[in-house]
């Protein structure tokens, strides 16, 4: 999938208007039919079932909040086959607004879309909302993780989700999907594997005298536990073989580090198998999602654990101080919905105080904090342009694309593992003060 992009200086962006707000809109049954229709397309083929028996414990009037953990494209499909008829809205990425002036705007706006910046705090986003619940009389769909996950578990959900559900007091609905991640993985740039069936569920996680009766931490510790999966140990329990030749295709996105010689940013995932460039190991990724050495031990057979080792890895180098990400980029900035704007080159740094970006001949300088943001907006072959690194406030998002191959899930990684330190530090802190 493209967006629009144009060329235009960093200076004539820094004039544009930003995008006028504009309140949620309740989709009309019509429309809502024809998306049903055509999620019946869009999941033609993928064997679909669903399991829906907790929806009668909401009556079809009240409106809830739907939390759903983010796979691929399909989720939007999935969520219409399970709730149809029920009105919903959608929270969904700004970007995803881009190209869509005019009518294209008034027909997204008109499905429910909600436009919000990724990783970056919204409060207008909160009153949309509560404006769909309690105004609208709708339910609302949302993506907590707000990214798709790279490696089939689950990415950190924002804090203080409790304080939000006390808010609206609504009931809290679940949909998980199994299948979905392993027929579309992001890192394969989401090729599509037509023999993996899909699948999903939905519960009801929190009724609102759940909900008024527990505590803020009670509510968002059961949320993390919802959203405790693991797709390739799903496939493994279920023995589901997937034997697309290209199966490992684009697996150095996530698994950038070598266990074997410690090399960073030479592995390649090409056909069935992994391959470090720096010490020539080798690892075929089976038809079951489990990795083996052609030739000696086999660090980790489980993608997760590797990455979890890359963490740790990362972790590792905040704490001794020597963390650090250097990369020449090409900027492109979103300002409005008519564009994304590519306003010339410049240089990304990230390290234990947080990002620095400068260029486009000096007149671009911004820094974002450890605490900007508990996690990092970071993608591969983002709109077909490339692997990306994105950075940014309300006013200004700045996608940064590295000109040399860099692995964005490593400062991914950092920007998570430096916001639960540096927040863990001003606890402590603040327990020493009271102390």
């Amino acid at each position: 999938m493209k967006t629009t992009v144009r060329q235009l200086p960093y200076s004539e962006v820094q004039a544009l208007p930003l995008p006028p707000h504009r309140a949620p809109r309740k989709p009309g049954i019509a429309l809502r039919t024809l998306i049903y229709g055509l999620s019946g397309f869009a999941l033609a083929g993928t064997g679909f079932r669903c399991e829906t028996n907790e929806l009668s414990k909401i009556p079809k009037e009240q409106p809830c909040l739907i939390f759903m953990n983010h796979s691929c494209f399909l989720d939007l499909s999935i969520v219409s086959r399970l709730f149809y008829p029920r009105p919903y809205a959608i929270v969904c990425t700004s970007d995803g607004f881009v190209g869509m002036h005019g009518a294209m705007e008034h027909l997204m706006r008109s499905i429910g879309c909600i436009p919000t910046r990724k990783f970056v705090t919204d409060l207008q986003l909160v009153r949309d909302i509560e404006y769909c619940l309690k105004t609208l009389k709708i339910s609302v769909l949302m993506y907590p993780e707000a990214s798709y996950s790279f490696d089939g578990t689950a990415t950190p959900l924002p804090r203080k989700m409790g304080v939000l559900l006390k808010k609206f007091g609504v009931p809290l609905m679940m949909v998980s999907t199994q299948g979905a991640f392993s027929r579309n993985p992001l890192y394969n740039e989401l090729k599509v594997r037509k023999a993996v069936p899909v699948s999903a569920s939905v519960r009801c996680l929190y009724t609102p005298e759940e909900i008024k009766a527990k505590t803020v931490q009670e509510l968002s510790d059961g949320l993390d536990k919802a959203f405790t999966f693991d797709h390739f140990r799903w496939q493994k329990e279920q023995r589901l073989s997937i034997t697309d030749p290209t199966r490992a295709d684009g697996l150095h996105r996530i698994l950038y580090k070598c266990p074997h010689c410690g090399a960073e940013g030479t592995t390649l995932g090409k056909g069935d198998r992994l391959t470090c460039g720096s010490c020539g190991k080798e690892w075929i990724l089976t038809p079951l999602g489990q990795l083996e050495a052609t030739e000696g031990e086999t660090e980790f057979s489980h993608i997760p654990d590797w990455y979890a080792w890359e963490r740790e890895n990362v972790r590792r180098e905040i704490l001794a101080g020597t963390y650090r990400l250097e990369a020449d980029v090409d900027i492109a900035v979103m300002r409005d919905y008519r564009a994304i704007y590519q306003v010339g080159s410049g240089h990304l740094t990230h390290d234990c105080t947080g990002f620095s970006l400068t260029g486009c001949d000096g007149t671009l300088r911004y820094s974002q904090s450890p605490t900007a943001s508990y996690g990092l907006y970071a993608d591969y072959y983002w709109y077909e342009l490339g692997d990306m690194v994105c950075i940014g406030n309300q006013d200004f998002l700045y996608y940064c694309f590295p000109k040399t191959p860099t692995p964005v899930a490593k400062p991914r990684l950092a920007a998570e593992e430096l916001y639960k330190l540096c927040k863990g530090r001003r606890k402590a802190l603040a327990r020493d003060t009271v102390g």
